[in-house]
């Protein structure tokens, strides 16, 4: 492994992603009457405006430079790279064999549902949450349990009194969100407990999405649930992925690491009958981003993101009315807006024909999101400030 010592990432540069076939900017005027030809901000997809490491780039180049794009094969960098990672970033010791590769996490959902239960069968979100959990849960005709958190000092916390007497028992499988999208919690090593035990006790296999397990503000830490609860091995799947934290989601790949070789075998059966396996671009690109380079990159977002979320929650803490959530992971900021009095449909057109931003609407994120809109603060700095200016002069009669 060649290491580089490249130049700081430059976060600040405005990079025009209008006309890339682009989903946040060039589906935003369709999705919500924002136009980014009109100085629309596209705050809604969570990807980033910012190139990955200089490695990914790289990686890339010599594929294409290669010029032959084959089936790949001989995959053993790629797993030792997520090996590498899991290791340094997050003290946990893996297995090569444990690691299967699927075409992103919200697939590695799909699968999951597939391996390990049946039409029908209830599946456990904790709402609101991140919208592609019920839209495959319902799809997939499996019935939809959604578990509302409860809200302490502003922040979610687990509810479970209110939460035991909402099951019927026809509940298989828990879908746990850690860091949790879109409240931006890190669930302490006591809650990740208390939610095994819950699993344990329902007889649930917890299937536990750590997308966004990179991207941790200063003072918070974030635990693997396996390393949290290491008893429940015989019930844990673990969802990773190079591409939120590396802003490589385009590549569509993800990875379920799974210790027990029953649960994991269930799992590669559902990817074998769908018939799917990694593509060649995906692979070597999160090989190249788990990796020294891609760690001190990562290092560097993430402070410039922290800088963001201060700029982003002291502009939206000053509007009366509107209350953001303490991001603590993430770069999505959940704001709320019950607090002006106004309907959805009331705050929305403000910040859409108004300020002109794209938001996700809070109601797609299931129970308790009604009254929320969702920001993307992975931008340059200048688009925040830009984007907070607007947001008070939208909402500048409530002063």
């Amino acid at each position: 492994m060649t290491h580089h010592s490249p130049s700081p990432p430059d976060f600040d540069e405005i990079i025009d992603r209008v006309g890339t076939r682009c989903s946040k900017w060039d589906d935003m005027q369709a999705t919500y009457g924002v136009a980014p030809d009109d100085g629309g901000l596209a705050m809604w997809v969570a990807d980033m405006d910012f190139r990955p490491p200089m490695a990914v780039q790289r990686a890339v180049q010599t594929v294409a430079a290669h010029g032959l794009y084959g089936y790949p094969g001989a995959n053993r960098p790629y797993l030792d790279a997520i090996r590498w990672w899991m290791e340094n970033r997050h003290g946990w010791s893996i297995e090569a064999g444990w690691i299967l590769t699927c075409a992103g996490l919200v697939n590695g959902v799909a699968m999951a549902l597939d391996a390990y239960t049946e039409a029908g069968d209830g599946v456990i979100v904790m709402s609101p949450v991140y919208h592609a959990f019920a839209r495959v849960i319902r799809a997939s005709g499996r019935s939809l349990v959604e578990l509302p958190l409860a809200q302490d000092d502003g922040l979610y916390r687990l509810d479970w009194p209110a939460w035991e007497a909402r099951l019927t028992g026809r509940e298989k499988l828990l879908i746990l969100c850690s860091p949790h999208n879109p409240g931006g919690r890190v669930w302490t090593p006591g809650e990740l407990r208390q939610v095994a035990d819950f699993c344990i006790r329902h007889d649930l296999i917890l299937v536990s999405d750590e997308i966004h397990c990179d991207l941790v503000m200063p003072g918070h830490r974030h635990r693997m649930t396996a390393l949290a609860c290491p008893d429940i091995a015989d019930r844990l799947v673990t969802l990773t992925a190079a591409t939120k934290t590396f802003n490589i989601a385009g590549a569509h790949i993800g990875n379920a690491i799974i210790a027990d070789d029953a649960l994991r075998n269930r799992f590669r059966g559902a990817l074998t009958a769908r018939g799917i396996s990694p593509g060649l671009f995906g692979m070597d690109m999160a090989a190249a981003a788990y990796s020294p380079e891609g760690a001190a990159w990562v290092d560097a977002l993430v402070e410039y993101l922290d800088g963001n979320r201060r700029l982003f929650d002291d502009g939206i803490n000053a509007i009366p009315g509107l209350r953001s959530m303490p991001l603590q992971a993430t770069y999505l900021s959940w704001v709320d807006f019950a607090g002006t009095g106004m309907t959805p449909a009331e705050f929305t057109a403000r910040v859409e024909r108004t300020a002109r931003i794209a938001a996700n609407h809070g109601a797609t994120f299931g129970t308790g999101g009604e009254t929320f809109l969702r920001f993307n603060i992975a931008t340059p700095r200048a688009r925040v400030a830009e984007a907070v200016a607007r947001l008070k002069e939208a909402f500048g009669d409530l002063q």
